[in-house]
């Protein structure tokens, strides 16, 4: 059950427990058989009483009554040992004052529609679990280590700072490193979320999780098989779960001072009523107060509309995780997003080709991809796909962290890195497309440059009408990226996006997260592994759930199902339309108990009354919050 009814948060830890709990049908799940019970019990009792077999249906009223408070009244109890108040607290009372009335029937129905509006809540929720081991998975369960000229494998959690890995192209690497022998190109995607591959050399560092793509390495290993850049993530991850987890739902903080003063005032009209007066009038009196001040209405209305918007909420593609995570969703003004993948498509392609003189596009894209077909470097399906024809090429070679050469129609071509290849007359140019964040290849034809091809991970269309749309509903906006500074600012300013923060590596984005929190609440937007710990950390973990990865779903808070970003701002206006149907419903239950408690307190009203009252109310509360199940989607800025 949520926090709402009184039971304790669920921790990390219990993870694995949980998924298999999560994947279970609704009608084996106790925590939803239990409550449909309860009104089955408490409908089939009414039924009874209007025939007139009174004695079975108050029999039926007690298994109702049972079996709905069951769901929240032992988590009350254990929250109020540990000084915890909540709304279960109060609605567990309100049924005692109930019985105590003689007023079974009426605490039953107030047990019952308590409990099936948890469960609907906890069962809207979206567990989605086990992330956390899929990124463990991207470390090998052993690793070639070199010693004294002989090379043997070892289990990848027994590796120590210090050693020297083998790692042969195709095969990831283990933990934390430094290059010492070998060049080639890293595929990070899964670890930094960007699309373009890293070239490494001797001195740089690699990460554990990345694959080499292409030339042997030797790296001389800087962190221990089991306390790495990925494990650091999975302790940021939950790290910040665990805190976010204790952050109570709006109806518990309206409980903690709600509980403690209807117990004191219910105590003093008992106490002082009995002093002055008739005992037994004072004490049943104090026990309608109980009753006028059950925020029945409160209790009840918030999780259906909770439930009402999260459902609608799915239905275009947003699946939110709890009542709680909704709740926060309406107060978010502020957004940061990480670029490849969720700004970008993730899929690089050409975007600028140059040429000297007697060459033309064509011909330098037909060149390249000639060559660019016999390599898997992710740069090279670019190449490939943009080239209108794909001629034969002859003596291909490759050279790890460098570029390929071979003979096509005759002619030497040869296609690499600037770095590798000289630019030629096309060297100025060249440093402009690479101040446009493009990475570019050389293209040399028997020994001579002709061509550049300038490749890039495009933004999505739709992004500068985000943005602008997001600056009309008043909310911030920050990219976060792992990608170096130059790319960074070149695509923030195509989007039109002022913050921009680079080169971050997993913890740093989670702190940027935690700087940008201190002006108000922060929502994270995020598709990689390298997410995770921002996502975490952020009010809102929002993740592209349609290729995100698994260890984003798990520590964000919503996720989207698809890619299209203009899902954004219409879940943020959802999301705001929610929380002001939620407050209202919870301004109208105050001010029931306000009303009521006074003229219970006088005597005006007796205990049918005020459930009258509240019944009416709750009519009221419930049709308003399924106003939340309707969606419409927000004028987009043109």
């Amino acid at each position: 059950m949520s926090a709402a009814c009184g039971c304790d948060h669920e921790s990390p830890a219990a993870v694995d427990e949980d998924l298999e709990e999560s994947e279970q049908p609704w009608w084996k799940d106790r925590g939803v058989m239990v409550p449909v019970f309860s009104g089955v019990a408490f409908l089939t009792g009414l039924v009874l009483e209007w025939s007139g077999a009174e004695i079975p249906a108050l029999v039926l009223f007690w298994v109702g009554l049972l079996l709905g408070a069951s769901t929240f009244t032992p988590g009350a109890i254990r929250k109020l040992f540990k000084g915890k108040l909540g709304i279960g607290l109060l609605m567990t009372i309100s049924a005692v004052g109930a019985v105590i009335l003689g007023y079974v029937e009426e605490a039953a129905a107030l047990a019952f529609l308590y409990s099936i509006a948890e469960a609907l809540e906890d069962k809207a929720m979206d567990r989605a679990r086990g992330g956390l081991r899929a990124l463990l998975k991207l470390v090998p369960e052993t690793a070639t280590v070199q010693r004294n000229g002989a090379s043997f494998e070892v289990a990848a959690k027994d590796l120590v700072v210090g050693q020297v890995m083998l790692v042969r192209p195709g095969e990831r690497i283990a933990t934390d490193g430094i290059v010492r022998v070998g060049r080639s190109s890293l595929d990070t995607s899964a670890i930094t979320g960007e699309s373009i591959p890293v070239e490494v050399e001797p001195g740089d560092a690699v990460s554990a999780g990345a694959i080499n793509s292409a030339g042997a390495l030797e790296v001389e290993t800087t962190a221990a098989g089991t306390d790495n850049s990925l494990t650091t993530i999975v302790e940021l991850v939950e790290q910040a779960q665990a805190e976010k987890g204790e952050r109570a739902r709006l109806a518990d903080r309206i409980a903690r001072p709600l509980v403690p003063g209807v117990l004191i005032l219910a105590a003093l009209v008992a106490i002082i009523g009995s002093l002055l007066g008739d005992p037994e009038v004072w004490i049943t009196r104090a026990l309608v107060v109980l009753v006028a001040a059950s925020p029945c209405a409160l209790a009840i209305s918030v999780p259906l509309t909770v439930v009402a918007a999260i459902g609608a909420a799915s239905k275009f593609g947003v699946i939110i995780k709890s009542g709680a995570v909704f709740e926060r969703f309406g107060t978010i003004r502020h957004v940061a997003v990480d670029k490849t993948g969720t700004l970008t498509r993730n899929e690089p392609a050409v975007t600028a080709v140059l040429t000297t003189d007697g060459v033309t596009e064509v011909q330098a894209l037909a060149w390249a991809a000639a060559l660019e077909q016999h390599s898997t470097h992710p740069l090279a399906a670019a190449i490939t796909g943009a080239a209108p024809g794909v001629p034969a090429a002859a003596g291909v070679s490759e050279q790890a962290g460098h570029g390929i050469e071979g003979t096509v129609g005759g002619a030497r071509i040869t296609v690499g890195s600037p770095r590798w290849l000289d630019a030629g007359a096309l060297g100025d140019r060249v440093a402009g497309l690479e101040e446009q964040g493009m990475t570019v290849v050389i293209v040399h034809r028997d020994g001579a440059p002709v061509a550049a091809i300038g490749v890039r991970d495009e933004l999505r269309p739709e992004v500068p009408e985000v943005v602008r749309t997001l600056a009309g509903q008043g909310v911030g906006l920050t990219m976060l990226t792992g990608d170096n500074v130059r790319t960074a600012r070149a695509l923030a300013a195509q989007a039109a996006i002022g913050d921009v923060r680079a080169e971050l590596r997993p913890e740093d984005k989670s702190a940027a997260i935690g700087e940008l929190s201190k002006a108000g609440p922060v929502a994270m937007i995020g598709d990689g592994i390298n997410d995770a710990p921002a996502l975490a950390a952020a009010d809102i973990g929002i993740a592209m759930g349609a290729t995100g990865s698994d260890a984003a779903i798990e520590s964000a808070d919503v996720a989207f199902t698809g890619h299209d970003l203009r899902l954004i701002p219409r879940a943020f206006d959802h999301a705001r339309r929610g929380r002001r149907i939620i407050n209202q419903n919870i301004i109208l239950s105050l001010l029931i108990i306000t009303a009521l408690l006074p003229l219970a307190l006088f005597g005006i009203l007796g205990l049918a009354a005020v459930v009258l009252v509240h019944e009416i109310a709750e009519v009221i509360v419930i049709l308003n919050g399924l106003r939340a199940a309707r969606t419409h989607a927000p004028r987009l800025e043109s």
